[in-house]
């Protein structure tokens, strides 16, 4: 198996992740994850068919905003939080302050 393409701290673009988070799914996946701190993707799959899901997880992997750990054949997705505090301070928990009724 091939692994992901995850980007390094160094070629996350604010643009990328501002892009990432503008999708109501996506936004929904990440608040989430924010609360569960580190989820197997087969949690999602009631939301959503499993190809719009994994899109949304490539989406959100590829800007830097969430990271995936692979043990044997589950990847389990959390957020990059802390790689994204060093370079965009406060952007996150502002973010994730928002009601999700009030994203769309």
């Amino acid at each position: 198996m091939r692994k992901p393409y995850q980007p390094s701290i160094n070629d996350i673009k604010l643009t990328t992740v501002l892009h990432s988070l503008s999708d109501p799914r996506r936004f929904q996946i990440v608040k989430s994850l924010q609360e569960n701190k580190e989820q197997n993707c087969a949690v999602y799959h009631d939301l959503m068919p499993k190809s719009t899901l994994t899109h949304h997880l490539k989406v959100l992997r590829e800007a830097g905003v969430a990271k995936v750990r692979i043990e044997g054949t589950q990847h389990f997705y959390s957020l990059r939080l802390e790689e994204l505090e060093q370079l965009f301070p406060g952007l996150m928990p502002a973010i994730l302050q928002v009601k999700s009724e009030l994203i769309e």
